[in-house]
Parts: structure tokens; C-alpha cells; sequence
């Protein structure tokens, strides 16, 4: 192992690094390996503090998020973050100043902000222990530290009676064709709120009782917008119907459900939501994106489908034993059918029919 060239190094410099070397030895240390370390860590370009590192960290990143996950990101980062550890060198912070700093996000109630700003804080120090700025993770030590947060689902009704008699509110909105047609397929399609109030007319093949929603207007990482399948969903003669009747009104623009001031634009995010507490059913009652809960437990109780074609239908990515996520579009034929009977159901409990299951048994 090279210690320097003469006269660069003299001769009590060169007993000093030797002496160093045989003490890393004796520790069970490579000094060569020592030494490539030490050049890897002066050769990181940007600085040491945790600001560097975590806005090093956030620009690598970036491309591959959303811009609603980023924008998230970049707000823990700015405002829970930065202010009380911006400064520090990330390798010198320790696991009980990060506490305190996470701590002043739970005094302000936000306790699911909170949980969110530390996996944000555990991500830069893992990628500052990938480039050497840091021996180790300090947010691990703290998890278990955090009060515990129970995250609010969406409300959702799941009971048949219940169900009947909000279908048939639905079925009785006085409000105009657009958003009547929206709710009225709400419950029947249950995909994302987003997805349905963007529903282009190009998106649908009425006669083949298809809607083919485009990768780019799914929930799904920026990868996944850019190169994933497009996500398939079977349409009920029920939901052909609605369509039908509704095209004469929107169908010389792109969009099925435009808005009033744009057609360039869909209905609000509010829209179906404000038609929803119109007929008496509140956020805390009967969501929107609720319906997908609603029609994913009364599909598997009520109607025993497939968890599996079930799952393909939410558009959620479901694994087979070996851990391999099943492609979007399988089930094709099983979804089909699931739909349809789907839709029929729903007309049976707006009718106030086959909602209790009759029993019958030997004595």
C-alpha cells in the first residue's frame, strides 16, 4: 500500500500513516478499502447538511413521481423539515433532534402529516447513507416513538337495505342530465372519482360495452401513466343505456361529463360530491370514492365473486402466491359478467327486492 511519494511524504509522515494502517489492521479493517471509502466520501460534490442532501435526494427522484406526491414531498420537506435541521450536518443530527422536530408536527394535531414527514426524513437518510454522508438511519429508532395515527377510510354504506334506498335518491336527483348521468354511474362503474368525471367519449366502445380509461388518467406511479396497460371496464346494458342518452347532450365534445362554464373541462371534484349532500348523504355517510368499498364488500358477501376479479375491476394490482402482480386487464370475460350482475343487483335493491337472503333448513 502506497503512503505518499518522497518528498511530498517525509519520513515521520510516512511512519504516521504506516502506524495508522497496522491499527486498522489489528481492528480487522482493509486499509486499502479504508482509503476508497474516504476518496468516495470527499469526492460528493454538493455538501454534507441535511438541506444539500435531502433536495440532492428530491431532484433524483423527482421524475419518477407524481406531481401531487412530489408537490407533498417537497412541502414536508420545506416546512417541517428544513427549518429545524436544514443546517445541520445530516451525519451529526441524532435520532432525538429528529424527534423533536417531528413532535412539533403532532402539537399541531396533524398526526398523519406527521408519520408522512418521517418517512420523508428516513428516505434522505437512507440516500445519505448511500453517498456517505451518514454511518446509519437515525428515523428507524424513532418510529415507535410517533402516536399512532389510524387513517379515515372513505364512508362508505354496505348494507343492502341501505344501499336500495340510496340508489333509488340517486335514481330520483332532480339536478341536471350531466351530473344525474355521473351519479347514476358512480355506484354501477365504481372507479375513481377522477377517472369517471375525465370519461371521454373516446374512451368508450358502446356497442362493444367497453370503456378503455388511458394508463396516463389512472392512479399510478409516473412510470406506470407513461408505459402501463390501459385499464379495461365492462359496461352493463344499464350503463350503455345511461350512456346512450346522454350523447345527444355531450357527444359533440371530447368529454361525457364536461363542465358548465368549459366543455374543455369535466365536472369539479366537488360536483358529485355536492349532488350526493343535495339528496341528504353526506362525506361522513356516503362517499364517492366510497362506492368502490361498497361495492367491493357486497360484491364478495352478497353476490360471492372472485376477490381476484374483484380486485382487477378496482384496478388494483393483485399477486399471485409466488408475490407476481397479475396484468390490469385479465378477467376480462369473468369482469363482464361480474358487471352485469352487479348492475342487476342494484336494480334489485332499488326495487326493495332479493335483499334478505331466505334461509331454509330440516327440523
Amino acid at each position: 500500500m502506497a503512503l505518499g511519494g518522497y518528498p511530498d511524504v517525509g519520513p515521520k509522515d510516512a511512519r504516521k500513516a504506516r502506524d495508522a494502517v497496522k491499527l486498522q489492521k489489528s481492528e480487522g479493517r482493509d486499509p486499502v478499502q479504508v482509503r476508497k471509502i474516504e476518496k468516495l466520501k470527499a469526492s460528493t460534490p454538493a455538501g454534507n447538511t441535511f438541506k444539500v442532501t435531502a433536495l440532492e435526494w428530491y431532484a433524483m427522484k423527482l421524475d419518477s413521481w407524481s406531481s401531487h406526491y412530489a408537490i407533498r414531498e417537497k412541502r414536508n420537506l420545506e416546512k417541517d423539515l428544513f427549518p429545524f435541521l436544514g443546517s445541520r450536518h445530516i451525519g451529526e443530527i441524532e435520532a432525538i433532534e429528529l424527534l423533536a422536530t417531528v413532535r412539533r408536527v403532532e402539537e399541531r394535531g396533524a398526526l398523519d402529516v406527521a408519520h408522512r414527514v418521517l418517512t420523508t426524513a428516513g428516505q434522505v437518510w437512507r440516500y445519505a447513507v448511500a453517498t456517505g454522508r451518514a454511518a446509519r438511519d437515525v428515523s428507524a429508532d424513532i418510529r415507535g416513538a410517533l402516536k399512532p395515527h389510524h387513517g379515515k377510510h372513505f364512508a362508505a354504506i354496505t348494507e343492502p337495505v341501505k344501499v336500495g334506498e340510496l340508489i333509488r335518491v340517486i335514481r330520483g336527483y332532480q339536478g341536471g342530465p350531466i351530473v344525474r348521468t355521473a351519479l347514476a354511474l358512480a355506484p354501477m362503474l365504481f372507479q375513481r372519482p377522477g377517472e369517471l368525471r375525465g370519461m371521454a367519449w373516446a374512451e368508450l366502445d358502446l356497442d362493444g360495452a367497453l370503456w378503455t380509461i388511458p394508463a396516463a388518467r389512472m392512479k399510478r406511479s409516473v412510470d406506470g401513466k407513461r408505459n402501463g396497460d390501459p385499464h379495461l371496464v365492462p359496461l352493463p346494458t344499464q350503463a350503455v343505456e345511461i350512456l346512450r342518452k346522454l350523447h345527444p347532450l355531450t357527444g359533440h365534445g371530447a368529454l361525457v361529463f364536461h363542465g358548465e362554464r368549459s366543455h374543455d373541462r369535466p365536472i369539479s371534484d366537488n360536483t358529485l360530491r355536492a349532488a350526493l349532500l343535495t339528496l341528504g348523504y353526506g362525506p361522513d355517510v356516503q362517499s364517492v370514492h366510497g362506492f368502490r368499498a361498497t361495492a367491493r364488500t357486497l360484491l364478495a358477501e352478497e353476490l360471492n365473486a372472485d376477490p381476484l376479479v374483484i380486485e382487477a375491476q378496482l384496478a388494483h394490482a393483485v399477486k399471485d402466491a409466488n408475490g407476481r402482480a397479475y396484468n390490469r386487464t385479465q378477467y376480462l370475460k369473468h369482469r363482464a359478467t361480474m358487471m352485469q350482475q352487479w348492475a342487476d343487483y342494484l336494480d334489485k335493491l332499488a326495487a326493495g327486492a332479493d335483499v334478505i337472503p331466505l334461509r331454509t333448513g330440516t327440523r
